[in-house]
């Protein structure tokens, strides 16, 4: 059973989400390249390497669950049942990620991220850095037993499906349309 996080843990947790609140609220209202990590740091009242022990930089800031969306995507290879099909539940997981992120209230953020060269080529990095992520859970799969390649194209195009979901009218068929994609390609490396 898992302990429930202490006072330091949840004093910590609280203070990042209190910076990375602030953050997007200053970023929405001001614009994300108006605002400044001092703007930021003072805003959420806490000193600016507070705000550098939280997050790695100020794109950082608007990607706040990137840890969290990593971990979820890898856990399903780690934590599925045995037996359970492994891009069945990768489509779960994936259409979960998607509605959260088309959701009315993300809409904002999304048109903050795409009109942002920086906050664009952050989110490419952590993109790849998922696949990678992914395709190393995959690899050390024992049941799974394509090869690294396969493991690592399979988790590309995965992370693709929910980037290219995201910016459709319809997410969710276009999550299915790409999953049935998916699906055939590592049916046909299993094959192989």
């Amino acid at each position: 059973m898992t302990e429930p996080p202490g006072r330091r843990e949840r004093k910590k947790a609280a203070t990042r989400q209190k910076i990375a609140d602030t953050a997007l609220r200053l970023f929405l209202e001001r614009g994300y390249d108006a605002v400044g990590i001092r703007n930021v740091a003072a805003e959420a009242d806490v000193a600016v390497t507070t705000l550098f022990s939280h997050f790695a930089s100020k794109e950082a800031l608007v990607f706040e669950q990137d840890a969290d969306f990593e971990q979820r995507l890898t856990q399903v290879v780690t934590g599925r049942a045995p037996h359970e099909p492994l891009i069945p539940a990768l489509r779960r997981e994936v259409q979960a990620l998607v509605r959260h992120c088309t959701a009315e209230e993300a809409a904002p953020i999304w048109r903050m991220i795409d009109g942002s060269p920086a906050l664009r080529k952050y989110e490419e990095s952590m993109r790849l850095r998922h696949a990678e992520s992914l395709a190393a859970a995959i690899a050390a799969d024992p049941g799974l037993p394509q090869t690294a390649t396969a493991g690592r194209a399979i988790a590309r195009f995965v992370i693709d499906a929910y980037s290219l979901a995201r910016e459709e009218t319809e997410p969710e068929a276009a999550v299915d349309e790409i999953f049935r994609m998916i699906e055939a390609a590592w049916e046909a490396a299993r094959l192989s």
